[in-house]
């Protein structure tokens, strides 16, 4: 499973899985607490994974830039994990995929990307494909001011998801993965914890057990994503990004009894199709 197609509709599919999982919390515990709990565990699993590959100690210019990016990871999980708490998955998911069109803007802005034709055709087809699925929920009903402030957090979040990408982008080919993973967890643990500790409410050994859970798929999905995006330019794998609408859906109707509608099934198919034709060979 090394085809970056493949790790990103992989990783994108355990990474909705976090994601489902974590909402089923949001009633239960803070969001300070639940993203500081989320990476912490992260941070046990990484930190094994960094045992197991032996990537060597990280020079200077590898902390600064990682730790820096931490602070953007942190901005990234709190506001997206406050949305899931006020919205539901589905239309927190779909507001939050204009993530790919930050990702194509921050690749042309710092690494000098180029967008051809079918990047730009795939994403108006993911795009299409977002509002066929979720669109028409955004918005039809009367929206409270706490889920108006949600969905400005899934908007928030998506831009510096982009960032975190084309980050990732310029250091995947330079720092080892693994090493990359750890800062990723360490980092939002170490600034979550007093906000953490703050708001702190004693957890239940069941839920103990599921915030381990969502950890480990944390790091088995951003490492995943890491290897895509050591081997493809961001610009290239942005509207493959889109997958995440169609584990959505599934994760949506297996945990809140979500059925995916005509207009679901549409829009994935349009995203599928959007897929595909980035990676056709220009003849």
């Amino acid at each position: 499973m090394s085809h970056p197609i493949v790790l990103v509709v992989v990783a994108d599919g355990l990474l909705s899985l976090m994601d489902a999982l974590i909402k089923l919390l949001t009633a239960r515990y803070p969001t300070f607490q639940i993203v500081w709990l989320r990476f912490s565990f992260g941070l046990i699993g990484a930190t094994v994974l960094l045992l197991v590959m032996r990537p060597g100690w990280p020079g200077r210019e590898t902390i600064i830039f990682n730790a820096t990016r931490s602070l953007l990871v942190v901005v990234v999980a709190t506001t997206f994990f406050f949305a899931l708490s006020v919205l539901p998955l589905a239309e927190a998911i779909a507001l939050s995929f204009v993530s790919p069109l930050f990702m194509v803007l921050f690749g042309v802005l710092l690494l000098g990307e180029r967008i051809d034709s079918r990047i730009g055709i795939a994403i108006a087809a993911g795009l299409a494909g977002m509002l066929l699925i979720a669109g028409t929920r955004i918005g039809d009903a009367s929206y409270s001011s706490s889920a108006w402030l949600g969905a400005l957090a899934a908007v928030t979040s998506a831009m510096a998801y982009g960032l975190v990408m084309v980050l990732l982008r310029a250091r995947a080919t330079r720092d080892p993965l693994p090493t990359i993973v750890f800062f990723q967890n360490l980092g939002p643990s170490l600034i979550l914890a007093l906000p953490a500790a703050y708001v702190w409410v004693v957890p239940s050994g069941q839920d103990l057990a599921l915030f381990a859970a969502i950890g480990a798929i944390g790091v088995a999905g951003h490492y995943l994503l890491a290897q895509a995006f050591a081997k493809v330019e961001a610009a290239r794998l942005a509207p493959i990004t889109y997958v995440s609408l169609v584990w959505a859906t599934l994760f949506g109707y297996l945990f809140f009894s979500e059925w995916p509608t005509a207009s679901a099934f549409a829009g994935a198919a349009l995203i599928v199709a959007g897929t595909l034709v980035t990676q056709r060979k220009k003849t």
